[in-house]
């Protein structure tokens, strides 16, 4: 197959968790595998992690693992299916710590004159201490929107709310109320588990789900230093961004990620839907300024869960992602649960690849941001231009901790992006960057010699050919004064 700068993410479930159906992926074009922790017990993710790494000794590629922890997810819990009707008013209660009745609630005297609001019909919502959160004027969502309620009277203990858009409310149902000012913390008790397991197993990347502010992703890092015991070699934090309050605070939510998502599928939800594609367009643009990686998900080949092709529309959405030069392209339902794991992933590696050779990819604008990284930004940049002034077929790199790697991929250069390595951390890690093909070696006697097999194995695999020339770069060292070696040379 040939090769492509944009990586896909594809999420593993029930359709796509043997071995066979795993390697069949990945030889289609999988770069990361996403966990979702909203699912699964951890026995189950644990076969899939060792299955994984399995794979990628075997087909000597580097695959990251992802691990998506639930979050903060606001769930309906009624304890028989309630429908509501356009015009009337509910109570909306915080129910977490059990399954309360309309009856049981009323008998609780938790709701001030029982008699007057006998009549009216009860949603509990399932998250501690919810209600103080919520204000009058906000709208409450549920099952996608499909449902929407309008907060219209507050008390301690519940809320009233009207109905705007009624249907029938049935029990673990999604809730998104855009405008609340929630205090969830940075993870959940679940999540505290799945963290303590997932880093256990030593996966390449964590996922933070309904992201609200930097403070969360520096308390999350924090907890995950302290876990490990050490500050070096950790997972890369990856944001998602699927709340309002996200969208408010997305400078700081860059600055504080490894890597960051453009998660649309709540986002839609949260925002009106035609603001998401402008946001996301945004977003991306400010991750490539910052130089990290940014990745677009969400519904992107959905109508491929049941069917063996993918809509015009779809095709347009993978492509644009690319044109604006995301870093990672990201399949849910389509690679868990679909039909056609397989033939999703292929069908989007062809639209990648043929979008990567038109013209409408080649015109970059230069993202050099001098504050990212001070004088190795200016380094970083003056070997870009050696590359393109030079005629070089690829920059080779050697790169410890992926920061040489990463600062040089936020220029999107048309050249082979070949990255040497001997930290088997920054060799998945590199799995989600733009353009970046990693080796990794076991170095002995310096980094040229890591550069040289690198050049050797490029070689081989047809990558590069004698005579071609090679702008080197030999990195940054971490802690040390040193900024980089750059030069260029002809590939013997």
């Amino acid at each position: 197959m040939q090769s492509k700068k944009t990586k896909i993410i594809a999420t593993i479930g029930p359709v796509s968790e043997s071995r066979e159906i795993l390697k069949k992926l990945i030889e289609s074009g999988v770069n990361v595998v996403r966990l979702n922790f909203s699912h699964g017990e951890h026995s189950w993710h644990d076969k899939i992690i060792d299955t994984v790494r399995e794979l990628s000794a075997e087909l000597d590629t580097p695959v990251g693992i992802m691990a998506d922890l639930q979050g903060p997810r606001i769930r309906t819990l009624v304890s028989a299916d309630v429908e509501i009707k356009e015009g009337e008013t509910v109570i909306i209660h915080d129910s977490s710590s059990s399954q309360i009745s309309n009856s049981q609630f009323l008998i609780s005297n938790k709701i001030p004159n029982p008699k007057s609001q006998k009549d009216k019909k009860i949603i509990g919502l399932g998250y501690p201490n919810i209600i103080k959160d919520i204000n009058i004027g906000n709208e409450i969502l549920i099952e996608d929107g499909l449902k929407r309620l309008k907060v219209i009277k507050k008390e301690k203990e519940f809320l009233e709310a009207e109905v705007l858009n009624g249907g029938v409310i049935k029990n673990h149902k999604g809730v998104n109320i855009p405008d609340a000012n929630f205090h969830f913390g940075a993870v959940t008790e679940k999540d505290e588990k799945d963290l303590g397991f997932v880093l256990g197993k030593e996966v390449d990347f964590v996922a933070l789900s309904f992201v609200s502010n930097a403070k969360e992703m520096e308390e999350t890092r924090e907890k995950i230093k302290k876990i490990l015991g050490r500050d070096i070699n950790i997972p890369q934090l990856i944001s998602k961004i699927e709340r309002k309050e996200a969208i408010k605070n997305i400078d700081e939510i860059i600055a504080a990620s490894d890597v960051v998502m453009v998660a649309r599928g709540d986002l839609g939800i949260e925002l009106p839907e035609s603001e998401v594609v402008i946001h996301q367009k945004e977003i991306i643009g400010k991750c490539l300024a910052a130089a990290k990686p940014v990745i677009v998900a969400t519904q992107m080949l959905d109508s491929m869960i049941n069917n063996p092709i993918p809509t015009r529309a779809e095709v347009s959405d993978v492509t644009n992602a690319v044109i604006d030069h995301a870093d990672a392209v990201m399949l849910s339902g389509e690679s868990a649960n679909g039909k056609y794991p397989v033939e999703t992933v292929a069908t989007m590696s062809e639209i990648i690849i043929n979008t990567e050779k038109s013209p409408y990819d080649d015109v970059v604008p230069e993202y050099l941001d001098q504050n990212i990284v001070a004088d190795y930004a200016s380094v970083i940049n003056s070997a870009h231009e050696l590359a393109k002034t030079s005629g070089a077929k690829a920059i080779v790199m050697f790169s410890e901790s992926g920061l040489t790697a990463r600062m040089m991929a936020h220029h999107r250069p048309e050249q082979k992006l070949l990255v040497a390595t001997s930290n088997p951390k920054t060799y998945h890690q590199l799995s989600i960057v733009w353009g970046i093909e990693t080796y990794l070696f076991q170095v002995i006697d310096g980094r040229g010699r890591a550069i040289d097999l690198a050049i050797e194995k490029a070689k081989k695999e047809g990558r590069l050919s004698a005579g071609d020339k090679v702008v080197v770069i030999l990195g940054k060292v971490p802690g040390g004064k040193e900024l980089a070696l750059v030069g260029i040379r002809e590939v013997d």
